[in-house]
């Protein structure tokens, strides 16, 4: 349960948002054994807006016990208030603090482990030498056969350069490792597939094209991960140019295809058609440029992108080549305002830019049932709650609120029907695809305004998607392999 709240810091400045179980800290506090000491506790972290999830003991003495008080807070400078509060409470001692996000990454997040236990002689022979050598001579007259006879045909290569971690920027490939671990613990819970993250010490587009060339031949398929733009498209169109397996930029195209799921439902809840939308979007980085070029995809006609130097139209001439493609292919009628000014009489708000750049007053010149996705981490272009006033759709892309547009809805199914099909390579068809399947998951009984993409949780998502990119790619001719039924 997460709990709205509005602290006092210890500079006396406010802070508000949500408590989270990512910010969960165990105190671990002697307290004297005197009238009340636990309630005092309690209720000075209930005060400054913590959300207490229980006290436990740990050791009982003559005149004192051993508790662990668990709560959570918002944000890392909340818990620490916290912290300060409690060691001031008469008869409290401090002993430790633990923080469970911190607890959850010791020794990393995951594993390599073998499908074959070994345990004789004979296991060791089969698996190892001189059995091995067969198999080996076996793949060497028939490449093929590494897809079935080693773990190629089920492992994705997750490749970063550390450049652009989530919202935090070029902290560098170690910092961005605990990203690249979770991610592949997603990867194998909601798609069954294999992932190993390989962190690049090197940010140099030439390098790290030939080092993902190098290791391809152990992997089935490429995700890139967390590469700063212009950079990611450089590597992703040589990659997928030059190498037999698909490649795939899960920051443009899994976020994308969230996004374009999330707006079929939006629209079919509002009753409007995503032809007829006006769709204003902030933000054309990476993920933004994909969003808008798959929502035209899907049907959208009328687009206009912004970035810090305002609309995206024709008549400008500081366009990067990204930026330029989307002048020649939106904003039909060249307008060149203010972003506040473009939500005039428009459908859809897409955000995928930066914190508090609207308020939510501008979404009341919106039309009639205005659907608002805003998606910036870790805090959104507009308050969620605040644009519920005037949005009959709300989407964000944090956990905090219904709606989550996140790509992890995408990724576990889509590589798992690459590998699958053993597609040589992703198409646009594929994404679109993608979307519509997702989408999908969301049955007439269950959409509504607080519902308009499915659960992470939903195990029939990876399932639904990974089943429209084998028909596709089977459709388009991509796929190596014929897959007679869905996925398991």
């Amino acid at each position: 349960m997460n709990v709205e709240t509005k602290n006092t810091t210890t500079d006396g400045s406010l802070t508000r948002g949500k408590t989270s179980a990512s910010y969960g800290i165990t105190v671990r506090a002697k307290l004297l054994k005197t009238g009340g000491v636990p309630a005092r506790v309690l209720t000075a972290i209930a005060e400054i807006g913590g959300e207490v999830e229980g006290i436990y003991m740990v050791s009982s003495e003559l005149t004192f016990t051993i508790q662990d008080i668990k709560f959570n807070c918002v944000n890392a400078q909340h818990g620490e208030d916290i912290v300060a509060a409690v060691a001031r409470i008469k008869d409290v001692e401090v002993m430790h603090v633990s923080d469970a996000t911190f607890l959850d990454h010791l020794r990393g997040k995951i594993e390599v482990t073998p499908r074959r236990t070994i345990k004789s002689a004979d296991d060791l022979s089969r698996a190892y030498t001189p059995g091995v050598a067969r198999v080996c001579l076996e793949i060497a007259a028939d490449p093929s056969k590494v897809y079935s006879l080693t773990s190629k045909g089920n492992m994705v290569a997750i490749v970063t350069d550390g450049s652009r971690i989530l919202g935090l920027g070029n902290i560098g490939p170690q910092a961005g490792l605990p990203v690249m671990e979770g991610k592949a613990m997603l990867f194998k819970q909601f798609g069954g597939v294999d992932a190993f993250p390989l962190a690049l010490g090197t940010q140099d587009t030439d390098e790290i094209v030939r080092t993902v060339k190098a290791i391809s031949p152990g992997f089935g398929a490429i995700n890139l991960e967390d590469i700063a733009s212009p950079r990611c498209y450089e590597v992703e169109q040589r990659l997928s140019e030059e190498l037999d397996i698909p490649v795939f930029h899960d920051d443009q195209h899994g976020t994308a295809i969230a996004t374009v799921a999330a707006a079929i439902n939006s629209a079919k809840l509002v009753k409007k058609q995503l032809r007829n939308l006006r769709v204003v979007g902030a933000g054309v980085g990476a993920a933004g440029l994909a969003c808008a070029k798959l929502l035209m995809a899907a049907g959208v006609r009328h687009y206009v992108g912004f970035n810090v130097g305002g609309a995206i139209h024709k008549g400008r001439t500081d366009l990067t080549p990204q930026e330029r493609w989307l002048a020649e292919n939106s904003n039909p009628d060249n307008f060149d305002g203010t972003l506040q000014e473009a939500l005039e009489g428009a459908d859809m708000f897409l955000g995928l830019a930066a914190a508090g750049i609207i308020k939510a007053e501008d979404l009341a010149v919106m039309r009639r049932d205005p659907i608002v996705f805003a998606l910036a981490n870790p805090i959104p272009e507009v308050m969620p709650l605040e644009a519920k006033r005037y949005a009959r759709v709300v989407a964000t892309g944090g956990s905090d609120y219904p709606n989550q547009i996140n790509n992890a809805l995408v990724f576990p199914g889509f590589f798992k029907g690459l590998l699958e099909s053993r597609a040589q390579r992703v198409t646009d068809e594929m994404k679109l695809a993608a979307a519509r399947a997702l989408a999908a998951v969301v049955s007439k009984d269950e959409l509504d305004e607080d519902h308009v993409i499915p659960s992470i949780f939903d195990s029939r998502v990876a399932k639904a998607v990974a089943s429209a990119v084998i028909e596709e790619a089977q459709k388009s001719g991509v796929a190596r392999r014929n897959v007679a039924k869905r996925p398991r």
